[in-house]
């Protein structure tokens, strides 16, 4: 795996172990403008990595280092999560610059392979756990959508990267209590299901507790129990 070396000034010592993975899209008009900006020591922003659209991979920070890319943010009752993760920004258009047709922009097949390499190297160099590799959305639902509901969560957890639920008999109850043992700050609800529908069921995201949302929480819940 091939990673050209750029520097961001953006970055102090951690103060937490890591153990987490954070992944973002870049949600900038080009990707150029986006490692500008990482790299900009006025912007007060940077990640561990950047994966453009053809796979190629950039460092910006090293991994020791405490990255500015999660903001206020907390999950699984942690909170200063740069101190605790690494992050990789994805260079894609996200929801302020949709594709030509008013949609969200596609990951192509050569982005995503890439972020799946490097994901998988950082998880065994870390040996970071399943239920803390997460989107910027899942730590901070009531600010962010990155990396939105195109992101193929399904294709990373089956290349190992994640969780993704099976088809179980999970309990029947309220969406907050699933979405609270998963991890996320479900003090604003209708955030919290919104991110974790962009992330388990992109075809709705709506933020409404349904049944069918009640019904998948609770599967990721279990899984989670599972790590």
């Amino acid at each position: 795996m091939k990673i050209k070396r750029l520097s961001s000034p953006n970055f102090n010592d951690r103060e937490a172990p890591l153990d987490m993975l954070v992944l973002h899209y870049t949600g900038m008009e080009t990707g150029d403008a986006a490692i500008e900006r990482l790299c900009d020591k006025d912007a007060g922003v940077s990640a561990h990595y950047v994966v453009r659209e053809n796979g190629e991979i950039l460092q910006l920070v090293d991994e020791d280092k405490r990255a500015w890319h999660a903001g206020v943010s907390s999950w699984q009752g942690d909170e200063d999560l740069n101190s605790r993760s690494i992050g990789i920004e994805i260079i894609n258009g996200g929801h302020d610059w949709p594709a030509s047709d008013g949609s969200l922009p596609d990951y192509p097949d050569a982005q995503i392979e890439a972020v799946i390499a490097l994901s998988k190297a950082i998880i065994a160099r870390w040996d970071i756990p399943a239920d803390r590799i997460v989107g910027h959305s899942d730590i901070a639902p009531a600010r962010k959508a990155d990396p939105g509901e195109h992101f193929p969560w399904q294709r990373l957890a089956e290349a190992g990267i994640g969780i993704w639920p099976k088809e179980v008999d999970a309990p029947d109850r309220p969406a907050e209590t699933s979405l609270r043992a998963i991890g996320y700050d479900v003090n604003d609800p209708a955030a919290a299901i919104t991110a974790f529908q962009r992330r388990w069921l992109p075809a709705r995201v709506d933020g409404i507790e349904s049944a069918e949302v009640r019904a998948l929480a609770a599967a990721v819940a279990l899984a989670y129990s599972a790590v």
